[in-house]
């Protein structure tokens, strides 16, 4: 299977492409703690039907050391008990901004005060920012259809 197109083989889609990396590195340096940030890119991919982006960012978090129990309940995490109050948070965060279409208010103030409970305002804004940039990367490779399974940890550094 082939993506429908190479995003680094058009000029347009580099320079796109570059524009997403140094911002998912400004979110990289935050002090929203990197196995949240992980978390949050593989609920948003689930949702989102992206093969390649839950590949790379499943394969990421265990290379970091993160354990096949919680990732197996990454899809499930209401009803495990393996996630801090925080990450906890956070997913909600995810799924709400992820599925804004499907809620006519959008993100709700209670997810939001939750979340704002956990994280201060630099934390927050990472977060908001890795829940939007995700998804970007998510429409893309769903829209190109990029295949996914062949993701090596630490790829693209």
């Amino acid at each position: 299977m082939d993506a429908r197109l190479n995003p680094l083989g058009s000029s347009v889609a580099t320079k796109v492409v570059k524009h997403f990396i140094a911002a998912n590195k400004a979110i990289s340096e935050s002090t929203l703690p990197a196995t949240t940030q992980e978390l949050v890119k593989i609920r948003a991919s689930q949702i989102n039907g992206c093969g390649f982006c839950t590949d790379m960012h499943t394969k990421d978090a265990a290379h970091a050391g993160e354990t096949s129990v919680r990732l197996n309940l990454v899809a499930a995490w209401r009803e495990a008990t393996v996630f801090t109050d925080a990450e906890r948070a956070a997913l909600e965060l995810t799924e709400q901004g992820t599925r804004i279409a499907d809620a006519a208010g959008g993100v709700t103030d209670e997810a939001w005060a939750n979340a704002a409970k956990y994280y201060d305002e630099e934390q927050l804004a990472a977060l908001v920012s890795a829940i939007a940039l995700i998804n970007a990367f998510n429409r893309v490779n769903v829209i190109i259809q990029q295949p996914a399974g062949d993701y090596q940890p630490g790829q693209f550094s």
